[in-house]
């Protein structure tokens, strides 16, 4: 396939990188220093596992003409950088098919006024990292386990070309998933990521002090929680759907899990290097999600507080803070559950034994 990679950052460079040593014949659409830099030193990437470093060389350009041609353009660009680029992708007429991965809570109305339904695809990747001021990319593709590539049509249908661009990514190393609503997907995205990053805010974009910070991590999950009871109110499925298993987790339970997983190395390269490095793009976010919590009538209280602190003027909270107390009214569900499962299984018992001594008998 011929394809356009519009935007140059870790993970346009990534899908860049990995399409071009596939096979396909690629284009990166770069401005200013990083044009300059692609363009002179092509693109530089390395593994953060294995430490495996790729340096490719792609055709760049810094415009995007009326009659270019490609099967397939890969929208790989910040959610705040997306107003200004679409009056220009809208001036093209000939790339039949525009694939946006990119957080949006908002939806694809603007991607449909702009460019027309039949050329819109929706997906998201499953790789972070970051960029040096060099240009190199240091990247991890995540296991599939926790999120595949996500790709999906507007109307949900598994399309000709929904297959071919899926085999596109396959080839090139991704683990794909392809989704019936990848708007709901977003949306559950957004819910999920803004309160994340919000918190690292909070804590002064430091993992480790995040960790530490028990008030933190209690709004990250109540805001979460909040966000998913926002979608349930406004008929958006949580997608997918194993997430409604957060609403059900104890507060205390994902507080241990927050400690452990906040510090380790993976989690400074996926959350950290980009929650410091897309402060706008995550406050649009946040507003953009504020905007459903407002349509859907529900308090909001833990996103709210959290927003606060996308103002990189806001004073961190005090790393170890802990006014906050812990939640204990969502053990309850727990509790009945194992109940009800103790005692279907001491009835379960008790009938066994009542069977045996009757054949004792």
């Amino acid at each position: 396939m011929k394809v356009l990679v519009i935007g140059a950052g870790v993970l346009g460079s990534l899908v860049a990188c990995r399409f071009q040593e596939s096979g396909q014949q690629v284009t990166v659409f770069a401005r200013n220093e990083r044009y300059e830099q692609i363009k002179t030193n092509g693109l530089d990437l390395v593994e953060f596992e294995t430490d495996i470093r790729s340096v490719v060389r792609v055709d760049v350009t810094d415009r995007i003409e009326k009659d270019d041609f490609y099967d397939l353009a890969v929208v790989l660009v910040r959610k705040n950088q997306l107003k200004d680029l679409l009056p220009q992708l809208a001036v093209n007429k000939k790339i039949p098919t525009f694939l946006f991965m990119m957080n949006n809570a908002e939806g694809p109305e603007d991607l449909i006024r702009w460019l027309g339904r039949e050329r819109v695809l929706l997906g998201f990747p499953g790789a972070g990292g970051k960029r040096s001021a060099n240009g190199r990319v240091t990247y991890r593709i995540v296991s599939s386990r926790v999120q595949a590539t996500q790709l999906g049509e507007l109307d949900g249908t598994i399309s000709p070309r929904l297959k071919q661009i899926a085999e596109v990514f396959r080839k090139a190393g991704f683990s794909i998933q392809i989704q019936n609503n990848m708007v709901a997907w977003l949306k559950t995205h957004v819910a999920l990521v803004s309160p994340v990053a919000n918190a690292i805010y909070l804590a002064g974009c430091d993992l480790s002090r995040l960790a530490d910070t028990q008030d933190g991590l209690i709004m990250m999950i109540r805001a979460i929680r909040e966000g998913f009871h926002v979608l349930n109110h406004l008929d958006i499925p949580i997608t997918p759907k194993w997430f409604s298993r957060i609403l059900l987790i104890p507060e205390s339970v994902w507080i241990t899990i927050l400690r452990i997983g906040l510090k380790s190395p993976k989690s400074e390269l996926v959350l950290a290097e980009h929650a410091r490095s897309a402060r706008d793009e995550m406050r649009q976010l946040a507003l953009e999600f504020q905007r459903l919590a407002i349509q859907s009538k529900v308090p909001t209280p833990n996103i709210d507080n959290l927003m606060r602190y996308v103002d990189i003027n806001l004073e961190p909270l005090p790393q170890g803070s802990r006014t906050i107390k812990v939640s204990r009214r969502d053990w309850v569900p727990v509790l009945i559950a194992a109940l009800i499962v103790s005692l279907g299984i001491a009835n379960c018992l008790r009938i066994k034994s009542i069977h045996r001594k009757q054949n004792f008998d």
